[in-house]
């Protein structure tokens, strides 16, 4: 059995081809006989509260909460879009919310689980703005808004986001080495996984002496991407809308 992992889908009612494909996924024989599914954030192009009224919030709860009563447990961790989603939606949608930089044991190896934008600190501006959007006041602030003003607050942080992404140097906004490494020392692990870069690959490097892997998952943009871990090794995949 295989245990998979996805993360940046950025399901968005603008492309419902990617949700089709995901509800394919799920409901296909590889994710109804895995071992377990990981989702290692930014599931949503924004989310804007578990009281969300929008149809495609409720779909995907539908999708993942039925591959979860087929008896395959789903993990999620908060990625820098979905920071808001909480426990009620979970419940909903079958997920365990997982803290970022969980450590769980994959096919019998610690593995390190992060969604991976706590790992770009180069990206000195965005790092400012994470710690502050994920304080309980910001957050518990953006909350008690109308579901009006919210839909309005995540359409122009999704423009500031674009804005920010085209002035900033690329390699800025990758993953920074040391960073890594302090995670996976902290953690005492020698494989780590996350997303939030777009950047898939399979990463071998020494870490202290020793044989290391950093695995990057893809997004979901133009088409899947999936991780499979078995006995057999590592499959990164793309899946075709």
């Amino acid at each position: 059995m295989s245990t998979l992992f996805v993360a940046d889908l950025h399901l968005d009612a603008a492309r419902p081809q990617i949700t089709a494909l995901f509800e394919r996924f799920l409901a296909g024989p590889e994710a109804r006989h895995a071992e377990a599914l990981y989702i290692l954030g930014d599931l949503f192009e924004a989310w804007i509260g578990d009281d969300d009224d929008a149809e495609l919030p409720a779909r995907v709860a539908r999708a993942t909460r039925a591959l979860r009563e087929s008896g395959v447990p789903i993990y999620f961790i908060h990625g820098n879009r979905d920071f808001l989603l909480g426990e009620a939606y979970a419940q909903r949608a079958g997920f365990e919310l997982l803290e970022d930089a969980t450590v769980h044991t994959i096919q019998g190896r610690p593995t390190l689980l992060m969604h991976g934008d706590a790992l770009c600190t180069d990206d000195v501006a965005y790092q400012a703005v994470r710690r502050n959007v994920r304080t309980p006041a910001w957050k518990a602030q953006v909350l008690a808004m109308p579901l009006d003003a919210r839909r309005a607050f995540a359409a122009r942080a999704r423009e500031d986001s674009r804005a920010h992404t085209g002035s900033t140097q690329e390699s800025l906004m990758d993953v920074n080495a040391e960073a890594v490494a302090a995670a996976m020392r902290q953690a005492g692990v020698e494989r780590l996984i996350h997303g939030h870069t777009h950047r898939p690959a399979i990463h071998h490097f020494a870490l202290d002496g020793r044989p290391a892997e950093r695995i990057v998952l893809g997004d979901w943009y133009e088409q899947g991407s999936l991780l499979a871990l078995d006995a057999d090794g590592v499959d990164l995949r793309t899946l075709r809308a």
